[in-house]
């Protein structure tokens, strides 16, 4: 461990606090390969009291990976477009972020792409005065607990994720040219962690609708039993949103949530998207 960076447990099975870092500044190799090792091992990681420019965030996170432009255009920011807004504000009729104030419930970011991000890294920059919660489900811990017969059940199988079915449920639908972008995905029920090796169930309510190869009722049976089961209190950890917190995620590992808050209330976050290298980009 460096001398620099002391690290606490944040939840029960998985996350940490990492102290003693400037995003801003400390993006040298040896701290980002430290933070690399860190992120892989506790698969969220939290920098608490950071004040990022845009630019600021986007170098920090490109030294953890390539960077996405994400397929929702019209809500990335105009000076850097590796940001996606997440925002409730608006500038006169125009929404400037995506998923408002309403609930958004429990979803893997990019489950329906063929090469799904590998993290996520959200900065918070107007906050309301209560909700808005961002809540995290640690889905290896959740695959190491089920029993052996069910291990054995999903072995193999791959599960059909729509994001078509989220944006129905919590955000605004996509245009013909994001639907092409988008289309229905087969992805393994359990996903292999690319630097780990560790397994996780790789499944979300928001978006996985059928398992591929079981009925429809083994199906919806299974399912519901995982969404149930990987949301238990022991691998479910709530994070209350402070200004300057930001926070990196294992998008290979990890689902989130996020809780409603007052409409009249200003939210601004801004998120970038890393991406996995090519040779181990693929789910397996």
């Amino acid at each position: 461990m460096s001398k620099k960076l002391s690290v606490s447990r944040m939840g029960k099975t998985f996350g940490a606090i990492i102290e003693g870092i400037n995003v801003a500044t400390d993006t040298d190799p040896d701290t980002m390969a430290e933070i690399k090792g860190l992120w892989a091992e506790h698969q969220l990681l939290l920098f608490r009291n950071q004040d990022l420019s845009e630019e600021q965030l986007v170098a920090f996170s490109r030294g953890l990976g390539d960077l996405e432009i994400h397929l929702r255009r019209e809500y990335l920011s105009p000076d850097n477009p590796e940001i996606l807004m997440i925002s409730n504000i608006k500038d006169g009729d125009r929404s400037i972020g995506i998923l408002s104030d309403t609930e958004v419930g429990w979803h893997y970011d990019q489950i329906y792409l063929p090469k799904p991000a590998v993290g996520s890294m959200l900065y918070s920059v107007i906050l309301p005065n209560n909700g808005g919660q961002t809540s995290f489900a640690d889905m290896a811990a959740a695959y190491d607990g089920l029993s052996d017969d069910m291990k054995a059940k999903l072995e193999g199988k791959k599960a059909i994720q729509s994001y078509a079915a989220f944006n129905a449920q919590f955000s605004v639908p996509t245009n013909s040219k994001q639907k092409k972008m988008s289309p229905d995905i087969a992805q393994p029920l359990v996903r292999t962690h690319p630097i780990t090796g560790r397994k996780a169930l790789y499944i979300c309510p928001g978006m996985t609708v059928q398992i591929v190869g079981l009925d429809e009722d083994d199906s919806r049976e299974t399912l519901e039993f995982l969404f149930d089961w990987c949301v238990r209190d022991e691998f479910v950890y709530t994070h209350d949103w402070v200004l300057g917190d930001a926070l990196l995620w294992d998008n290979a590992s990890a689902m989130h949530r996020r809780e409603p808050f007052d409409s009249s209330e200003d939210r601004l976050m801004k998120r970038t998207t890393i991406l996995p290298p090519d040779n181990i980009a693929t789910p397996f």
